[in-house]
């Protein structure tokens, strides 16, 4: 993460979007594409793949519906993703950079 640890906010097309101190969203409801690709350049992914798409999509689907961020071994087994896969597209992590990107607060769990 390269901006967000000293800042506390991202401007996205006039939006204001906070982080906590971790680098999560403070506010989940603000995330859309346009964040996710801002937090994707700030955890050095430049471009997001189909693939990374699909991840951050069903994280982001299973979040909304239980409230915490996917086991990994669910994401590998409903995607067809290799942990090794997740790790190269997000290299900070699953519980990091996929999470952040798929604008989650900090999840509580082992993702």
């Amino acid at each position: 993460m390269c901006g967000l640890e000293e800042e506390t906010a991202l401007q996205v097309d006039g939006t204001n979007i906070e982080f906590d101190k971790d680098g999560f969203m403070v506010d989940p409801s603000l995330w859309d594409e346009k964040v996710a690709a801002a937090i994707a350049g700030d955890e050095g992914i430049d471009d997001l793949s189909e693939t990374h798409w699909k991840i951050v999509k069903f994280i982001r689907a299973y979040w909304k519906e239980h409230d915490l961020a996917p086991p990994v071994r669910l994401i590998c087994k409903d995607l067809g993703v290799g942990v090794r896969e997740i790790y190269r597209l997000f290299t900070s992590g699953p519980a990091r950079g996929a999470c952040r990107v798929a604008g989650l607060p900090k999840p509580d769990g082992c993702v």
